[in-house]
């Protein structure tokens, strides 16, 4: 059985160098792509007073898909702002209209990184490995990638492949 998907692209770049590895991703797994740069997401507020796209998206998301793959640049060791700030306000779900925010128990969350080195900092995947303890998810795992020269490396590409099978896994 094919598990429905979405990779989450949270990046300052629509087009930048994650989304050339998640093009690549979704060409092994068919799964959607939803850049969170093309939606209005505010701050989190604690009086849950936001009016933008985040909590019609939310529960879409929460609706329609299993595996949730974040897919993110590294800005300053860790995720990009846009992913912070969506990762924040899924609280809104934690304390209003708790039963959307219970849809993510027992979903799966993976973690596609992409970077300009090689190697990242430890402590990366804490803040993704942790939110998928605390919200009941099945954390997956976590990928690094980078591009040299404008391409995708042969290590990377089996990074992906590996990974989407992974993905596939169900």
């Amino acid at each position: 059985m094919k598990t429905k998907g979405v990779i989450i692209l949270g990046s300052a770049r629509s087009k930048g160098n994650t989304h050339t590895i998640v093009s690549k991703l979704q060409e092994k797994t068919g799964f959607d792509i939803v850049d969170l740069k093309t939606y209005q997401i505010n701050h989190f507020a604690y009086d849950l007073n936001n009016e933008d796209d985040f909590n019609a998206l939310f529960k879409e998301l929460t609706a329609n898909y299993e595996t949730f793959v974040f897919a993110t640049p590294i800005y300053w060791y860790t995720m990009s702002g846009v992913m912070k700030v969506f990762f924040d306000r899924i609280s809104d779900f934690l304390f209003e209209e708790k039963e959307i925010g219970r849809r993510l128990r027992q979903k799966r969350m993976g973690v596609v990184s992409c970077g300009s080195d090689q190697e990242i900092k430890k402590g990366f995947k804490m803040p993704f490995v942790e939110s998928a303890n605390y919200l009941g998810m099945e954390y997956i795992g976590h990928i690094h990638t980078w591009i040299e020269d404008k391409k995708i490396t042969e290590d990377v590409q089996q990074r992906i492949t590996n990974f989407a099978n992974q993905l596939m896994e169900k």
